[in-house]
């Protein structure tokens, strides 16, 4: 019997093909659970839906209404909602002073705001099924502990849905609702495409890694299959499934540029 046998779960944040919201679903749904997959674009949502023989849903996290409404849409295909996940994020990478209030406003609707309609829309049905409860989840970053340069604003709004979680976990504990975040760090995934091509750019984050080598999809997949099932006894915490690169910190900028030149040099040989 899988760890999810008998649940149900909505992954938001799943309709690129190959992301981490989309090896979540699969783990979950390879673990017993009816999974609804929810992001903007129809067709690698009903792709994948088919694929694991669960259901979607379209859903901009910016929107309010469509949130809650996707939230709804699961609570009546399934009957409840046994886990809530939330994958969306946009790394961006933008120093202080060259930051435009149009990506100011992005970052707000996307990590601020749209991780508040999540938590709200889904503590709201956790609290009213019978019986009342569920595991929510929210991605965030080990960035947010083991700072980068050029990324103000990308931690500022990450750390703050994280903040987010832990009044989640205070405020609705007693109704048997867990609130976690799961922080990966630099991870191979379509986001990160041209930056795992990067000449000497890896070089420069394994270092970095007590366990000697990056995190995966499959690595968060799994802390929050964990975190989604009823042996964890936990909420109000932030798992670092990255292999510990929180404990000596990313590298940064300066130790980037030597080793991507490095590199670069070394192709010009």
């Amino acid at each position: 019997m899988g760890q999810l046998e008998g649940k149900s779960a909505v992954i938001l944040g799943a309709a690129t093909p190959g992301n981490m919201g989309q090896v979540i679903a699969r783990l979950f749904a390879s673990e017993g659970a009816k999974v609804m997959v929810a992001g903007r674009k129809e067709e690698p949502l009903a792709q994948l839906a088919n694929e694991i023989d669960g259901s979607y849903a379209l859903c901009d996290i910016t929107d309010h209404a469509q949130v809650h409404a996707m939230a709804e849409k699961a609570k009546s295909e399934f009957g409840r909602v046994d886990a809530a996940v939330n994958c969306v994020g946009v790394g961006l990478l933008a120093g202080l002073l060259e930051t435009t209030q149009e990506q100011v406003d992005m970052m707000a609707d996307l990590q601020f705001k749209g991780v508040h309609h999540f938590l709200q829309a889904f503590v709201k049905i956790m609290s009213e099924q019978e019986p009342t409860g569920g595991s929510i989840i929210s991605l965030s970053s080990a960035t947010t502990k083991a700072l980068i340069n050029n990324h103000a604003l990308y931690i500022g709004s990450k750390r703050a849905g994280e903040a987010m979680i832990e009044c989640v976990a205070n405020d609705f504990g007693h109704l048997g609702i867990k609130a976690n975040t799961v922080s990966p760090a630099f991870t191979e995934s379509p986001m990160t495409e041209g930056a795992f091509a990067t000449p000497g750019l890896v070089d420069a984050f394994l270092p970095r890694y007590p366990l000697g080598r990056l995190n995966t999809s499959e690595d968060v997949a799994q802390a929050c299959l964990w975190l989604s099932s009823d042996q964890a006894f936990v909420t109000g915490q932030n798992i670092q499934p990255n292999g510990g690169v929180t404990i000596r910190g990313n590298p940064q900028a300066k130790d980037i540029e030597a080793a991507v030149g490095a590199a670069m040099a070394k192709m010009q040989e």
